[in-house]
């Protein structure tokens, strides 16, 4: 019922105030709605769970109290800017700004301002949404793409290590069929060699052919084939990594350090591609431990479980904690030159061949040290147990 100037009673505004906070409290966004002064006088549900604090907590009081410091403190001198000057800063412009929880928890929300006269003066509307949920699809995102680009460079480098290795195939080759003539030409000359000329040439040739196998097994890596596998000794492998991998390196500034019992169990491996693992390992401790005082490398072999571990320590600072998540990562380098490549295709490797690539990133006076665990040889079968097998 309304009275003779057409306004609803008493009774009449009590329902529609009612009714206006039902749908208030069922919407999905947070409303707020304050005074000329700031002070909260609707405070929905939504806002109850996205800020902690309860309406009755909330009413009356200055809408500062859910906004994080650097907002607090200017606030109020922005609304009373807006009413003497009538500049909006915000009204009317939807933007993301920070909020604050209840419990000093800082986070985005996607806000609107409207602005509504009344009797009892203006009114501001704001409509908060909790952009968590948005920033998280959009580093998701970002991350994707990321990822897109990261997976794009990788096939790419497949495609030209592929192409590099069919090149370099050739001219090693020639190479070696010089070295091998040379070599026949100077055992036939009448003239005696000088021994330490073929011997040369002789070594010259070997390392020809290990470059050609190398590059035959990164081919065979790139294209997903299963490695070539037979029964090698770790310690011939590793005797054999450190002679590549100490080439061009003052060796007699370098304590080399092995521990290996004399009855290491076999593995199971691609010879070529633990050497290329072992090379990379020994390659960047001599790096590492480069401009340090004392210049030392610890290699060990030991037989953990159902696993032949072989570790190799450095004497260098260890590895910086924010590096440490990105080591086994492509493109992830922290050197100046190169891609990055040498753990990503290492940890590839051992975990191809059933095992695994770890490190310990030391600090705190120790250096950094990387695992290398390889699954060892399967026993081999007892001709006996054949010929039992075949009587049942």
């Amino acid at each position: 019922m309304r009275d003779h100037h057409g306004a609803d009673s008493p009774e009449q505004a009590g329902v529609s105030e009612a009714r206006l906070l039902s749908v208030l409290d069922t919407a999905v966004d947070a409303i707020i709605v304050i005074d000329e002064n700031a002070r909260i006088l609707v405070y929905n549900k939504a806002c109850e769970r996205l800020f902690g604090h309860t309406a009755e907590e909330m009413i009356g009081r200055n809408v500062k109290a859910i906004m994080p410091p650097r907002y607090s403190t200017v606030h109020d001198s922005y609304v009373d800017n807006y009413r003497r000057t009538g500049h909006a800063r915000i009204i009317g412009i939807g933007r993301e700004v920070e909020a604050m929880h209840r419990d000093g928890t800082v986070f985005p929300v996607d806000l609107s301002v409207g602005e509504a006269k009344t009797p009892e003066g203006r009114q501001f509307i704001g409509i908060l949404r909790d952009g968590r949920p948005r920033a998280a699809y959009e580093e998701r995102l970002a991350e994707l793409q990321a990822e897109l680009v990261h997976m794009a460079r990788v096939s790419a480098m497949d495609e030209m290590g592929s192409a590099i290795a069919h090149e370099l195939n050739q001219p090693l080759t020639a190479a070696m069929l010089y070295l091998q003539a040379a070599t026949r030409r100077m055992s036939q000359a009448e003239a005696p060699s000088d021994p330490m000329v073929l011997d040369v040439i002789g070594k010259a040739g070997r390392e020809a052919q290990r470059a050609a196998s190398i590059i035959q097994r990164m081919r065979d890596f790139i294209e997903k084939r299963e490695p070539k596998r037979k029964h090698c000794s770790v310690a011939a492998l590793v005797d054999d990594a450190l002679e590549l991998a100490l080439v061009g390196s003052r060796r007699r500034d370098i304590e080399i350090v092995r521990d290996f019992a004399d009855d290491l169990p076999p593995v199971d491996v691609d010879a070529v591609q633990i050497e290329q693992i072992l090379v990379n390992l020994f390659r960047n401790a001599v790096e590492v431990i480069a401009a340090c005082e004392v210049r030392r490398i610890e290699i060990t072999g030991a037989v953990l479980d159902d696993v032949l571990r072989v570790s190799v320590a450095d004497s260098g600072p260890g590895i910086p904690a924010d590096q440490v998540p990105d080591l086994f990562k492509a493109f992830a380098s922290s050197k100046r030159s190169g891609l990055g490549l040498g753990l990503a295709i290492s940890r590839s490797i051992a975990q191809n061949h059933g095992g695994d690539l770890t490190v310990d990133a030391g600090g705190g006076g120790r250096g950094a040290c990387f695992r290398l665990d390889l699954p060892l040889a399967p026993p081999a079968a007892d001709p006996g147990d054949r010929a039992d097998e075949g009587t049942t």
